[in-house]
């Protein structure tokens, strides 16, 4: 099990203080120095700000463009991995999103398009999708939308980006990559009953040794510890696939008859596990981030459809799909509403993290060249 991010949340004011965010930088670095004097690897130090509208709203839009950026370069020459500018409900502002991910390369945003007490903004889900088509063909590879998500009943401070922003007072969250341990409960289970006590005992005993070391991180720098999100980030290595995990329970291939029972058996133990939680604390099943997703979608075993179903019952959404790249934006809007819908009807966190790729057709293979995506092949959307 790796440390996936250590994120802060912060609030920034206009103009921006770079001391401010070197302070939280350099506790950033303070806190991965902790994490792994207890023996675990971090993989990334993030900051997440509040809703960037909140405290540049007033400015125009190059202003606002400048000030960004001005962010992104102060948080990299203190050795912050990736910002968070939090999301947007203002539909002025919405527009200015793919502007900003032109010219920036470690800002994520995100838009929010519904809630279980407003319900559904379809105007917002309407630019949301053109931001989605817009950035897509910046740069022309697709990967733009990978700093970017729209977002349903998603709380504040979730450490997993693009879904992070800040709300309150300065705070520490934790997110992780633990699919290996959900491998190593399912290897020797012999039947269902058997996979959720040993899932249950590994996770339990994993997890508050992290929440030992993010507690005394709190105590030591004096910050407030919002929680760890126990969601299972999946892993590009093919031996800690969570995909190859649901295998071991011989049940079929991931995206067979059983996969959404081992979806939902998985939750409920993640829920079950008695330490201090943020975020989604669910399942993530980003196809193009995990080492068997990607294989199963190359074999043509599920589609969206299953994915969504799982997200019913686990997991964070639609993350990391792979689409063609003239898939229309009234597609993508009506691929928002289904997800939102679903967040809104259940009451949970939901988000949607859609890559149409230009020039590229169902059934053809991506071609990112990036260290954090496995390439694999475009669904067909009906």
């Amino acid at each position: 099990m790796k440390i996936r991010t250590i994120t802060t949340g912060i609030n920034l004011s206009y103009p921006v203080e770079e001391l401010k965010i070197k302070e939280i930088a350099e506790f950033n670095l303070r806190a991965r120095k902790i994490f792994e004097d207890n023996g675990y690897e971090v993989q990334s130090l993030r900051i997440a700000t509040q809703p960037w509208a909140e405290y540049l709203g007033t400015l125009s839009q190059d202003q606002i463009i400048d000030e960004i950026k001005h962010i992104e370069k102060i948080c990299i020459n203190n050795g912050i991995n990736f910002v968070s500018i939090g999301t947007v409900t203002d539909l002025k502002f919405i527009h200015l999103i793919p502007e900003i991910n032109k010219v920036t390369a470690i800002i994520f945003a995100s838009v929010t398009i519904g809630d279980v007490t407003g319900g559904i903004n379809y105007e917002a889900a309407k630019r949301a999708a053109n931001v989605v088509v817009r950035i897509s063909k910046e740069p022309p590879s697709g990967y733009g939308n990978l700093r970017f998500a729209v977002l349903s009943n998603c709380p504040p401070d979730i450490p997993f980006f693009p879904a992070s922003y800040h709300k309150g007072r300065t705070c520490l969250s934790i997110g992780l990559e633990c699919s290996d341990l959900v491998s190593k409960a399912f290897e020797k289970s012999k039947n269902l009953i058997e996979a959720e006590e040993k899932l249950a005992s590994v996770f339990s005993a994993e997890l508050r040794k992290i929440e030992e070391t993010a507690k005394e991180i709190e105590k030591k720098e004096r910050i407030f510890l919002k929680g760890i999100d126990v969601s299972i980030a999946p892993s590009l290595q093919e031996n800690e696939s969570i995909a190859f995990a649901y295998e071991k329970l011989n049940l079929g291939k991931f995206g067979a008859p059983g996969t959404l029972a081992i979806s939902g058996m998985i939750t409920e133990v993640l829920q079950s596990i008695e330490v201090k939680k943020c975020g989604y604390s669910g399942l993530m099943l980003p196809i193009l981030e995990d080492f068997g997703l990607a294989t199963r979608c190359n074999e043509g075993i599920f589609g969206i459809d299953t994915i969504l179903a799982c997200s019913a019952v686990c997991g964070t959404g639609l993350d990391c799909i792979p689409l063609p790249g003239n898939i229309s934006e009234n597609k993508i809007y009506a691929i928002l509403l289904d997800m939102a819908t679903l967040s809104i009807k259940l009451n949970k966190p939901l988000s949607a993290r859609l890559l149409p790729v230009p020039n590229k057709n169902p059934g053809e293979i991506t071609h990112f060249e990036s260290p954090y995506l496995i390439d694999c092949r475009i669904l067909k959307v009906k």
